[in-house]
């Protein structure tokens, strides 16, 4: 059954790498959620002080404010989405990267990700 208009949960995508930013588009779109992409860490900030998102998606290496300044810039600001990220990251999985994502207790996925893993880890999240 489709969701009333107007119902879709809005989600945030941050991601530098232009594909990628499509590919999780497409695939949230087709999932059911209302999908804005940008490309670094302060269209972001500047984004979601200005609409209210579900979740975000972010790469964790951004040009002008990494995905972890930005998810600590939210902390900080007790912006509500800070609860709901879910980082993507094509990182080897450095140790500042991994003991970051346990600190935060934030879900990841790997880039490269297969589709419904990244649909699985906005789902959780959104819980």
């Amino acid at each position: 059954m489709a969701e009333p208009e107007g119902s879709k949960k809005r989600i945030l995508v941050i991601e530098d790498e232009p594909t990628i930013g499509l590919l999780c588009k497409r695939v949230l779109t087709a999932s059911g959620f209302d999908v804005d992409v940008v490309n670094n860490g302060l269209d972001a900030k500047k984004v979601a002080e200005e609409k209210d998102y579900a979740l975000c998606v972010s790469d964790v290496r951004l040009p002008g404010m990494t995905g972890i300044e930005l998810y600590e810039h939210w902390k900080a600001t007790k912006n509500p989405i800070a609860e709901r990220v879910v980082f993507i990251t094509g990182d080897t999985m450095s140790n500042y990267i991994r003991d970051f994502l346990k600190k935060a207790e934030r879900s990841s996925v790997m880039k490269p990700f297969e589709p419904e893993d990244l649909v699985e880890a906005v789902r959780k999240a959104l819980l």
